[in-house]
């Protein structure tokens, strides 16, 4: 029996009703074909290195890195240069189209595997311009491709973050995570964050109430969907450039509040 077959199952219904005791406010079920719905999705675009010294150049509306078909959205890091960036991706952002302060958010998706390649389902603060870590991130969650099926879930805050050796995260194993999909999720209030895979918690953070240095949750927040290559973290063990392309495909995006 797989490790998540039948448990899950029985979460996933729990979760369905507690689902049902809240509203839905926004959701993508990506049933359509093309491009990725503009009226809900934008794109951070460019090959800067986005301060994790990543290799891939993020695209804006090419098909190539990020389309929907047969029911899901697909991002695909790509092997081709792009402006001296050796890799395209896509990185998806509901700013301005979708922003939210609490609520709970599902997103079914199977993840990309092999070395070098690091998805991410992830929020942060909607601001005109982000101060970081100060206005806060919400890592719903992250994989490295040389840890494969150790899924991360993670916050930032100005006094915890990983540069200062205070970062708060958690991981699960979820061996499947390249060949299944699974429902990666956030229930996030007041008081708590907390991080879920098939509705089995496994982060928790909670507001300790000493200020915004520990706690900027308290403001609208959007989500991004990205695959990035390399970097920092995603590279530490180098990139196996004979992987790509490499996807990371989503059922839907659902939010509650």
């Amino acid at each position: 029996m797989k490790k998540w077959s039948l448990l899950p199952a029985a979460l996933l219904f729990l979760g369905s009703l507690q689902a049902q005791q809240r509203k839905l406010v926004w959701s993508d079920e990506f049933n359509y074909t093309g491009l990725p719905d503009s009226a809900k999705w934008s794109y951070d675009v460019g090959g800067h290195g986005w301060g994790n010294q990543e290799l891939q150049y993020y695209t804006a509306r090419n098909l190539k890195n990020a389309r929907v078909e047969k029911g899901h959205l697909v991002i695909t890091a790509v092997r081709e240069t792009k402006d001296n960036n050796p890799y395209t991706s896509a990185r998806l952002v509901t700013k301005g189209k979708g922003d939210w302060t609490y609520g709970r958010i599902d997103v079914r998706a199977k993840l990309p595997r092999g070395r070098g390649s690091w998805p991410a389902i992830w929020m942060l603060a909607t601001t005109p311009k982000i101060t970081w870590p100060d206005d806060g991130e919400i890592d719903i969650m992250e994989h490295v491709g040389y840890d494969q099926g150790t899924v991360h879930a993670s916050v930032h805050t100005k006094k915890y973050f990983h540069s200062i050796g205070t970062q708060k995260t958690a991981t699960v194993s979820v061996p499947d995570c390249s060949d299944d999909f699974h429902v990666y999720s956030l229930e996030w209030d007041a008081e708590t964050i907390t991080m879920l895979v098939d509705n089995k918690p496994y982060f928790n953070f909670k507001n300790e109430h000493t200020g915004n240095d520990a706690w900027p949750f308290h403001k609208p927040f959007h989500l991004l969907l990205n695959i990035a290559v390399g970097g920092s973290w995603g590279g530490q063990k180098g990139v196996d450039e004979s992987i790509f392309p490499q996807q990371m495909l989503v059922d839907y995006v659902r939010v509650y509040q």
